[in-house]
């Protein structure tokens, strides 16, 4: 798989959660993903980069352009040094929540995204890494 590195944006605050969304969109219309996969792709960044910032007590947002063969894809990796995800696949389930949500963010964003990995451990922070295909 060739990977093109490209961006690294901070996530500290609600407008870095904008400038985000901006950027990943701005990324997907560059390789041509349809509205709807753009859409998707913003909604799943925009929801785990706001994780970052209130969960993780803020951290990065990586964007990069991935090729397999004749695919072409956009790769999005959110790092926090936080508190970690004791149990993840309970965070994953549809209705859990840590705060005050509707418990559909990490379980939503897994679905809006073709590839979706979390490694997480308790008091040493947590990497989210989504692929989004053309």
């Amino acid at each position: 798989m060739l990977i093109r590195k490209g961006d690294s944006r901070p996530l500290r605050t609600e407008d870095d959660v904008v400038f985000s969304r901006q950027a990943v969109r701005s990324w997907a219309v560059e390789i041509g993903l349809s509205l709807v996969d753009q859409t998707k792709l913003v909604t799943a960044a925009s929801e785990l980069a706001r994780n970052t910032v209130v969960y993780g007590g803020g951290g990065t947002l990586t964007l990069e352009q991935v090729e397999d063969g004749i695919r072409r894809g956009i790769r999005l990796v959110f790092d926090d040094q936080g508190p970690g995800i004791p149990d993840i696949e309970r965070a994953l389930q549809d209705g859990f929540t840590s705060g005050g949500g509707l418990g559909l963010g990490l379980g939503g964003a897994r679905r809006l995204v073709n590839e979706f990995h979390i490694d997480s451990r308790p008091g040493e922070g947590t990497r989210i890494t989504v692929v989004k295909w053309k």
